[in-house]
């Protein structure tokens, strides 16, 4: 049976439509798990949403995608989201990337193993520990998959533990469900700014757990950046971020929260459409944003918004 771990995926669902003669009738469902509750699942059909009661599932389980990406794609990707979330203290171990950002955030503070390290594997696990423990801190490393998965092999056999999964997901630009802004049900006032407000940082810091000073070079220290502001009687009550990278192609989305007396009045729809508009301004034709497999309310809503998984990562953690 499915479990909270498969939304965001490709899944297949054999209901019982009826009963003939005594006998269940079936038919078969294919498309995107975007929501799984006691109750019901829905999927996301060539044909549109699909709600399916818990009562009438007879089997279900997880497809692999129609097409997967390839192993360039993947790179690139990867790439873009680097350059869109950059770590203060960079290293380089042949192709993989080293990066340490006082802790703030697994993607700013692991090494990503993608393409050559100009050495056999278990010598680049070694390299990779040493440098984290010269800075005091633990060693991680993002491993994007299929493609790392010789890697993630090396990381089982030393013991690496491995923290939930992480979708890549990606939605061509406009986003089909955004060609113009959505408007919430409140009066919402949204600036789009350079710079983060104090009040934007404070948001953040609740989420992320604090804010380091390496976190400021984060969030700013990229040439093509914007920070959503989206205010409610003159309160803040929702913020985004979003970046061009990857030579101009792609909009990253990242730090889309609305604080919780604001939730469920489609602020975060309308952060997201103006964030997607302004990335269309500045040239880029596709959106990509990184999401925690078992956040599944923000992955219902990015589906809703045209977004599809492209793959996904596991950061793994070595022993202490």
């Amino acid at each position: 049976m499915l479990r909270q771990q498969d939304v965001g995926h490709r899944i297949v669902v054999r209901r019982i439509v009826g009963i003939r003669e005594g006998r269940p009738l079936f038919s078969d469902a294919l498309g995107e798990l975007v929501e799984l509750s006691e109750t019901h699942l829905t999927l996301a059909t060539a044909q549109g949403p699909l709600r399916v009661p818990v009562a009438q599932v007879h089997r279900a389980k997880r497809v692999p995608p129609t097409r997967r990406p390839t192993a360039a794609a993947v790179v690139a990707l990867e790439r873009a989201a680097n350059e869109a979330w950059p770590a203060p203290t960079r290293g380089r171990l042949g192709d993989w990337l080293l990066r340490s950002a006082e802790g703030w955030t697994g993607r700013a503070n692991s090494a990503l193993p993608i393409g050559d390290p100009d050495r056999p594997l278990p010598a680049a696990v070694d390299a990779v520990e040493r440098w984290y423990a010269e800075r005091g801190q633990p060693a991680m490393i993002n491993t994007p998959l299929p493609l790392a998965a010789p890697v993630g092999a090396e990381l089982d056999e030393r013991g690496w533990t491995t923290r939930p999964p992480t979708l890549v997901q990606t939605a061509p630009l406009p986003l089909p469900a955004l060609t113009v802004a959505a408007a919430p049900t409140v009066d919402a006032v949204l600036e789009l700014v350079t710079a983060p407000s104090e009040d934007w940082l404070a948001i953040a810091a609740g989420r992320k757990g604090g804010l380091p000073d390496a976190a400021r070079h984060v969030l700013t220290a990229v040439d093509q950046v914007r920070f959503a502001h989206a205010y409610v009687d003159g309160v803040l009550a929702a913020i985004g971020r979003a970046t061009v990278t990857g030579q101009g192609r792609w909009l990253g989305l990242s730090l889309i929260e609305v604080v919780p007396a604001a939730r469920r009045q489609g602020l975060a729809r309308h952060v997201i459409g103006e964030l997607a508009a302004w990335g269309v301004s500045a040239g880029a034709t596709h959106a990509f944003l990184q999401v925690e497999q078992r956040n599944t309310p923000a992955i219902a809503l990015y589906r809703t918004l045209g977004f599809t998984t492209h793959h996904t990562y596991l950061t793994r953690v070595a022993p202490s």
